[in-house]
């Protein structure tokens, strides 16, 4: 592998690797995973940074990250004033402070091995400009796993661009893509946003391993938040079934109506059809209407967020970051 490359001016430098580790209640596990990947990268021929984002954790996390900072000026650390959520806002703006020629996105909790970088940047070096994590299976359980699987078959069938299935928990980008990928929408996940983009991706396939301490701060309520953003910012068949679906239905409905009708005209005085149908079928109306105003009110409110100005991620503190190393329009 190689570790020299020339920077805007003409000069040679030595490639540098940026390493993100979004984090929230994981004092268990912070400090293993900044020794982990400083062991790493301190074997291959590159020089790097690690810059961990914390999502305002409540359980001593950023004391340890003070700490693992003060130690070592290579460790950098993003204190976020609130808790933004993994993806969108937060995983942008880390981007914008990152200074390496490429950019290593790994979560926390060693469910995915940072065994694995030393692959992802020899990939990288062959020429593959995002290079993704893929999960043949996961020992979290096989209902999760199974449900995620699920998640990922829905998703590429609703999908308007063919998605990669099983990525999400370590991922590399070349500094040309993180740039696009600052300049994109917030709302659609880095994942989803890589099928768009059309750019070729390496995939690298391993199990995910089970979280080395701590708990995940997703529950089934967050899936399935998840699941629903995702739908409705990479698709728009939701609402095309939606129109089709109104069509059968009134067709259906009309077809009914005649046949009614014919039963009654012919059979006046013995055909009774009762209260029952119209009970049922006002029912399941009802309940068709508002299954589609929920699903309108999902995209209403994608629209609001975009019409909506709401403020950058506001830091309380960051931390080994200097004065030239700022956002990325400085970089």
């Amino acid at each position: 592998m190689g570790g020299v490359a020339w920077n805007r001016k003409g000069y040679r430098h030595m490639k540098k690797i940026s390493i993100t580790v979004p984090c929230y209640n994981e004092a268990g596990n912070v400090r293993k995973m900044a020794e982990t990947l400083t062991s790493i990268m301190k074997g291959l021929p590159y020089d790097y940074e690690i810059v961990f984002t914390d999502n305002c954790s409540t359980d001593g996390t950023r004391e340890i990250l003070r700490e693992l900072a003060g130690k070592d000026s290579r460790i950098k650390v993003l204190l976020n004033s609130r808790n933004y959520g993994v993806d969108g806002r937060s995983a942008r703006n880390t981007s914008q402070y990152l200074s390496g020629d490429v950019m290593i996105w790994i979560a926390c909790d060693f469910q995915d091995p940072p065994e694995l970088i030393p692959e992802f940047i020899r990939c990288w070096e062959e020429g593959y400009m995002v290079v993704c994590g893929q999960k043949t299976g996961s020992r979290e359980g096989k209902i999760k796993y199974g449900c995620r699987s699920i998640f990922y078959k829905l998703i590429q069938m609703l999908s308007d661009v063919p998605q990669y299935e099983h990525i999400s928990g370590i991922m590399l980008y070349d500094r040309k893509v993180m740039l696009e990928c600052i300049k994109a929408d917030y709302d659609i996940n880095l994942r989803f946003l890589l099928a768009d983009m059309g750019y070729k991706v390496k995939l690298i396939q391993y199990e995910q391993r089970e979280r080395k301490s701590g708990r995940s701060s997703y529950n089934i309520w967050r899936y399935l938040t998840f699941a629903i953003n995702s739908m409705v910012v990479t698709s728009s068949a939701p609402l095309r079934m939606m129109t089709v679906l109104g069509i059968i239905m009134s067709a259906i409905s009309f077809l009914i109506g005649i046949i009614y009708l014919v039963l009654k005209l012919t059979s006046w005085h013995n055909f009774q059809a009762g209260t029952a149908p119209v009970l049922i079928g006002m029912f399941f109306l009802g309940s068709v209407q508002l299954l589609f105003m929920g699903i309108l009110g999902e995209y209403v409110s994608v629209i609001l967020r975009k019409v909506t100005k709401r403020p950058d991620v506001i830091l309380s503190d960051k931390l080994n970051f200097d004065d030239i190393q700022e956002k990325v329009s400085n970089l």
